[in-house]
């Protein structure tokens, strides 16, 4: 008998479609979306510009929108998916387990709330983690009530070790307890990149400076000017070395000016589509990712590793004790020292980098599309 699953997210997001295609070779898959985003909605989400990702994001499963009945319709808060229409589709649909990435829109709780009613185990799949800086008041008043909220689900699909300590501190049994990896499409990163080393020829990668790459919003939260101040120190110490930075943002003015009052050889590419990120990575020594503890992941990293760049993060970045191998897929560093980030980065660019590519395709083959879905089918079995 075939699984039936459905699959609940806010809108199309370029990182779960390779993970519905892979799930849809093993079950019979519906995934819903609570909202048709605009190209306006993307630039207020704070990519700085409008636009569309120029990748297929629909094909290889089967997909259904919702009607977004909220008064104000966004992604954004809470209460800017509304979608009475999942009760009818949980209803009718026959599914064996229905799936959704979180708890913080209402569309979530209306397909837990329906599942309910027709018992149907509800699976969820998210990436919070324990902030470090939250002090322990607050982190006590939300103990209080935050492990009775997760009960309202069957079976927890963390996507990676920080994730997984969030869950058990709220008490989630490890009987629920499910890896579903989280990940990018792989394949599609790697060809990508090989191809554009193969354009550039051996001068993809310049031989003499080393350059250093940031992808992301340049906002307060990622950091960017730490970095811009950790390439400062190395130049200092004599390395010759170029920061390019794929994003756009607040603090994109900020980070021109520095890099002219500090000599800094900088190049920013602005916002950088899909299909072009691969060319992107290739180019690329090292990515640098200096994010305080809102970053639950950064799946800019697993893309960088698919195109075979190592990396350094922030001891605060939550993928930072799955993707970061000591001395063989990147280094990490403590949030907020500069000149920590300068040695982890000088020690990165020091790595053989065959051998690097080695571990590093070694790891992606475990947070890979193929890995998420088999965490799924696996929860799904066991509920």
């Amino acid at each position: 008998m075939t699984l039936r699953i459905g699959f609940l997210i806010s809108h199309p997001i370029q990182y779960y479609t390779p993970i519905f295609r892979e799930l849809a070779k093993r079950c019979d898959l519906t995934v819903y979306f609570a909202h048709r985003q605009s190209a306006e909605q993307q630039a207020s989400a704070g990519f700085g510009v409008s636009f569309d990702w120029d990748i297929d994001l629909l094909s290889g499963y089967r997909s259904h929108f919702l009607t977004n009945v909220s008064r104000r319709p966004s992604t954004g808060h809470f209460w800017g998916c509304n979608t009475p229409d999942i009760f009818r589709e949980v209803a009718t649909g026959g599914f064996d387990a229905f799936v959704v990435p979180g708890w913080f829109l209402w569309t979530y709780w209306q397909a837990v709330r329906a599942c309910r009613r027709v018992g149907v185990p509800v699976l969820v799949r998210g990436d919070s983690q324990i902030h470090s800086q939250r002090n322990a008041l607050l982190r006590y008043a939300k103990g209080l009530g935050f492990a009775r909220l997760l009960r309202s689900f069957d079976g927890y699909l963390y996507v990676g070790q920080r994730n997984r300590e969030y869950l058990t501190h709220y008490r989630v049994p490890e009987s629920r307890l499910f890896f579903s990896p989280h990940c990018v499409d792989n394949d599609a990163f790697r060809t990508g990149a090989e191809a554009a080393r193969q354009r550039a020829g051996e001068g993809a990668r310049s031989a003499g400076r080393k350059r250093i790459l940031f992808v992301g919003k340049l906002v307060a939260r990622k950091n960017p000017l730490d970095l811009l101040r950790a390439a400062a120190l190395m130049q200092g110490r004599g390395m010759s070395l170029e920061v390019a930075f794929a994003g756009s943002g607040e603090l994109a003015g900020s980070l021109e000016s520095f890099a002219k009052t500090a000599g800094l050889a900088v190049r920013f590419h602005g916002f950088v589509n899909q299909s072009r990120l691969p060319e992107i990575y290739a180019t690329a020594d090292v990515i640098a990712l200096p994010s305080d503890a809102n970053e639950t992941w950064g799946l800019v990293i697993n893309e960088a590793m698919a195109c075979g760049v190592p990396a350094v993060v922030s001891s605060a970045v939550g993928c930072g004790p799955d993707l970061i191998e000591p001395g063989a897929t990147g280094a990490t560093f403590r949030t907020g020292d500069v000149a920590g980030m300068a040695a982890a980065l000088e020690s990165v660019l020091a790595f053989e980098p065959s051998a690097t590519e080695r571990r590093l395709a070694e790891r992606m083959q475990v947070y890979s599309p193929a890995g998420a879905a088999d965490g799924i089918v696996q929860a799904a079995n066991s509920l």
